[in-house]
C-alpha cells in the first residue's frame, strides 16, 4: 500500500524516522511525554484498544465501558479497520505475535 500524498510531508517524515530511533518503552515515554500533551498520548492509547477490541467482536456498548471512547470514536476506528491503510491491523497481529513469544 502506497503512502496517502495528503498526509506525505517531510517534518512528518522527520517524526516517523525519530520514533523508529526509540530503542524500548522507557525512551518512548520520555519522547511522546515531550512531544505531545498527556491527553494526545491518552487519546492514541484509547483508539489502538479500541481498534483491538473491534478486530475481537466486542460490542460498542463493553467498548465504551471499557475504554471510555465515545461512540463517534469507535465508529472512525472501525472505518479505518475497514477501508483504512491497514496500520491498525499490522501494529495489533505484531502486538499479538509478541505477547505468544
Amino acid at each position: 500500500m502506497s503512502v496517502n500524498p495528503k498526509l506525505k510531508d517531510p517534518l512528518i517524515d522527520q517524526l516517523f524516522q525519530a520514533i523508529l530511533l526509540l530503542q524500548d518503552e522507557e525512551e518512548c515515554y520520555q519522547f511522546f511525554e515531550d512531544v505531545s500533551t498527556i491527553g494526545e498520548l491518552k487519546s492514541l492509547a484509547q483508539r489502538l484498544e479500541v481498534a483491538r477490541m473491534l478486530q475481537l467482536g466486542a460490542t460498542y456498548d463493553d467498548i465504551v465501558a471499557r475504554t471510555g471512547a465515545s461512540t463517534a470514536t469507535i465508529s472512525r476506528v472501525k472505518r479505518c479497520l475497514n477501508y483504512g491503510a491497514d496500520g491498525y491491523g499490522i501494529v495489533l497481529s505484531r502486538l499479538d505475535e509478541k505477547k505468544k513469544e
